[in-house]
């Protein structure tokens, strides 16, 4: 049926006329089904938990403060001066548990307080949120990754150094280490530090925890760890092997692992993919004492060579081919190997996920404790979310050798758009608080498939 113009246009002949109220208003009523859910979930109790022999707490309570941070950033503030704007929503103050906002100074004293005592079991409940939403899901195998990522700070913020930074070389930064759980997109740890380390820095001690955290939640199924280039380390490989984990870590063409002059002398590649073409081999690091499978790839090069081309010694291609090279211990196909190492963009997918929706790579204050704080609550609210969009019925995906999201996940920038900022009302009729939200025919639908889902 054609409607006619008038049912479709809308005339504007000047501006509205702007007043205040103190009506219950929200533009963020979506809150309320994400806290009823934190709830039901049992998280709320958890992280009761985590503060409950902490001496002199503040005024607020450390899980309160833990709970308007969360909120804080789903909402999409990125600065503790945000929470101004929240100070009047009346269902963002039902979702913290307060009456009344503290002001950013308040804020920043209590997440200076949070030492790596604190840090440690909120670690630990961030893994535990990851392990119990991959416990859901059934899944017969869990694919570890572990890397590093930078954050730029200023000259003046606690414990930041010049480091790799290939952007802003000048700029001090922190580098964070980071584990990640493939299959769900979670993170399984945020452990902050300067930026002029190494990404293996402390490798060793986290891959242990985090294993054997997931050895614990997880029971017997196969495990996979990757690592990059920078975590080719002895020690690592060790640690690895006394795992049981399968493993592939991308090794850098050091002169001294001797790989140079095997590849110089191999007369046969074997084809795998389109200019991509690879063998195996058993190698002896004699300065390791150890002998790895390594595996050789090498991609014809599309364009032509530059004139006057120089083999530079960390150089990874020769002008005609680009090489790279893995070690694992995995009993599959060179292609397998190849796209198992693919996968790895899933972490930086999720990390680019927090730094420009969770306010990750954001520096709050000054203070080392502050700022590592915020980044594990940041951490925890990608991994709630996660965990929300995954038992409200995310859309499953197939297997792949690739070892990425199980699930089709919306971003975080749609769930706000779909989900969080919806306007309502807080009401009290007959007595009894009730939110009205003024939502389109999609979003009600959506709402209510979501309300059945929490019942259950």
């Amino acid at each position: 049926m054609r409607l006619r113009k008038g049912f479709l246009r809308a005339r504007v002949k000047g501006d509205l006329e702007i007043d205040f109220t103190e009506e219950a208003l929200t533009a963020h009523a979506g809150l309320e089904l994400f806290g009823r859910f934190l709830r039901q979930s049992g998280f709320v109790d958890r992280l009761r938990g985590v503060f409950a022999d902490r001496r002199f707490d503040t005024d607020y309570g450390s899980w309160r403060m833990v709970l308007l941070v969360i909120g804080l950033l789903l909402v999409g503030g990125s600065r503790l001066r945000h929470g101004r704007v929240m100070a009047r929503d009346p269902l963002f103050l039902r979702f913290a548990r307060l009456r009344r906002m503290p002001d950013e100074r308040t804020l920043a004293r209590w997440l200076a307080g949070i030492l790596s005592g604190f840090r440690e079991r909120l670690n630990d409940l961030l893994r535990e949120i990851a392990f119990t939403t991959f416990g859901a899901c059934r899944l017969a195998r869990a694919t570890l990754d572990f890397d590093g990522t930078v954050i730029r700070a200023g000259d003046q913020v606690d414990g930041a150094e010049r480091g790799f930074n290939p952007h802003h070389p000048k700029d001090r930064s922190y580098y964070p280490l980071t584990g990640h759980l493939a299959q769900t997109g979670q993170i399984l740890g945020v452990w902050n530090r300067p930026g002029n380390v190494n990404d293996s820095v402390d490798a060793v001690e986290h891959l242990e925890e985090v294993m054997a955290s997931a050895r614990k939640a997880l029971g017997a199924i196969p495990f996979e760890v990757r690592l990059d280039g920078a975590f080719c380390q002895r020690a690592v490989f060790e640690c690895l092997t006394a795992s049981g984990a399968e493993y592939a870590v991308r090794v850098p063409k050091w002169h001294w692992l001797g790989i140079r002059e095997v590849m110089a002398k191999r007369k046969r590649w074997k084809r795998i993919g389109r200019r991509l073409e690879a063998f195996s081999v058993q190698h002896r690091i004699a300065k390791w004492n150890r002998t790895e499978r390594i595996v050789v790839f090498r991609k014809h090069l599309s364009g032509k060579s530059k004139k006057g081309f120089q083999l530079d010694l960390f150089q990874p291609d020769d002008g005609q081919y680009e090489y790279s090279m893995v070690a694992t211990n995995k009993a599959v196909s060179e292609r397998t190997v190849w796209d198992f190492m693919a996968g790895r963009g899933g972490h930086e997918k999720t990390l680019a996920e927090l730094k420009q929706h969770l306010a990750f790579g954001s520096v709050v204050t000054q203070d080392w404790d502050a700022n590592s704080t915020w980044q594990l609550l940041s951490a925890m609210t990608h991994n709630l979310v996660r965990q929300f969009q995954i038992e409200m019925g995310a859309k499953p995906r197939k297997n792949g050798r690739k070892r990425t999201y199980r699930f089709t996940l919306p971003s975080l920038r749609s769930f706000r758009f779909e989900l969080l900022h919806l306007p309502g009302k807080l009401a009290r009729p007959a007595g009894r608080m009730q939110l009205r939200i003024a939502a389109a025919p999609d979003s009600q639908r959506q709402i209510r498939a979501i309300e059945r889902k929490l019942a259950a």
